[in-house]
């Protein structure tokens, strides 16, 4: 008899083991995080994930990757009412997110001393931040040491300006008998709003409601970024270029500079079979001012989980996790304990002048947008397509322009 009591007894305590064990799974909370990136970011990204549902296992975190026509395919989710609970987002689709109320203010949960100000103006609507930031992404120039010692010219540095730089560009080109370019070429707005913020002008103003780049002052530096490919020969035109990319001209040394940003480093680090380093974009009439854009993580007002949303981005925008991001090479880290740490200005890795990314978030200025941004910017490089193709002057094709 007693045999049996134990063995009922023992058999309560399993069932009882196993419902608590069930009552544990169906109360976890399972939240959406959606985010593009090549499969190397994701791959960064899972670890992430991983530790934090390690430290939270009441919280299972599903990873809605979109590689291809993400905020097309954000849209039509919103519409649905199925939108991720936490959202990465930049700051060109920010506004549009904000004017259709769907995002959360996560002003409550910032501590905007432990980031670049910048880097929260992207973020900031009517005083209110939607979105921590992640990282900020500006544009340096990359250069091939190699090819500068080779021909014994002076390497691009903080003093440069835009005319050393066309004569630093030149003298490649003819040193090198015409074997190598001595800059790249892109044609998206990107690439040459530098050319307009450090001359003084842009393509709106502050407020995103003005047009700005039918102005004189910046028809004046589309023209000069358009020369340097079809009046000075210096760069490659799209029929130079065939189908190689900037980055395979540049792996390849048919370039000497490359004017990009950040998220190089990791293929220049593993495929460059030469010496490359980096400087600070080049001073026009108003000093070295570059474009400065920003990528974070928002949550979405249709979440039923909100308390969970904010417990993994409080995680995922942490020093710890920014950290092991930055350990990568792929980005400047919004944080600013993270982007002055050794783990950012490694003397180790290239690029030795890691600062000049930093120096460059301090001096650029946050691109002004509107709701409707990326509609102007893809009308804008229709409109530019001539220009860049040595057709027409910048003239001629924007100086009524209006959106």
């Amino acid at each position: 008899m007693k045999k049996l009591l134990v063995l009922f007894i023992l058999f309560l305590c399993v069932i009882v083991f196993f419902a608590e064990k069930a009552k544990l799974h169906n109360d976890k909370v399972t939240i959406k995080f959606s985010s593009w990136g090549s499969q190397s970011e994701v791959a960064l990204l899972k670890p992430l994930i991983n530790k934090f549902e390690q430290k939270n296992p009441d919280i299972k975190v599903e990873f809605v990757h979109i590689p291809q026509n993400y905020f097309q395919k954000l849209h039509l989710l919103f519409a649905s009412n199925l939108s991720p609970d936490v959202v990465f987002i930049n700051n060109y689709y920010l506004q549009k997110y904000v004017d259709a109320g769907v995002l959360e203010d996560l002003s409550p949960y910032i501590k905007k001393q432990d980031f670049f100000e910048k880097s929260l103006n992207g973020f900031t609507v009517d005083g209110k931040i939607y979105a921590i930031p992640r990282d900020v992404s500006c544009l340096v120039v990359y250069y091939n040491k190699d090819i500068f010692d080779r021909y014994k010219i002076a390497y691009p540095s903080d003093n440069m300006t835009l005319n050393d730089f066309l004569k630093t560009a030149q003298l490649i080109k003819e040193k090198s008998h015409n074997k190598v370019w001595g800059t790249s070429f892109e044609t998206e707005a990107l690439f040459w709003m530098p050319f307009l913020f450090s001359n003084g002008a842009a393509l709106l103003d502050d407020s995103g409601k003005k047009v700005l780049v039918n102005e004189k002052n910046a028809i004046d530096s589309i023209n000069f970024y358009a020369d340097l490919a079809n009046k000075y020969n210096v760069a490659p035109k799209k029929s130079d270029s065939a189908s190689m990319t900037m980055a395979q001209m540049f792996l390849q040394q048919k370039t000497a500079m490359h004017i990009t940003g950040r998220w190089l480093v990791p293929k220049y680090r593993e495929e460059a079979r030469f010496n490359w380093d980096v400087s600070r974009f080049p001073k026009g009439t108003k000093g070295s001012i570059v474009n400065i854009d920003t990528s974070g993580y928002a949550i979405s007002k249709q979440s039923k989980h909100k308390k969970e949303a904010v417990k993994f981005v409080e995680f995922i925008s942490s020093k710890d996790s920014l950290t092991q991001l930055t350990q990568s090479g792929l980005i400047v880290p919004a944080r600013k304990d993270t982007a002055y740490s050794k783990v950012f200005l490694n003397d180790n890795l290239p690029p030795k002048n890691a600062k000049a990314f930093l120096k460059t978030v301090e001096t650029g200025k946050p691109t002004p947008v509107n709701k409707d941004y990326q509609q102007f910017i893809d009308k804008l490089n229709i409109l530019l397509e001539p220009v860049f193709l040595g057709k027409k002057n910048a003239c001629e094709v924007i100086k009524g322009f209006r959106h």
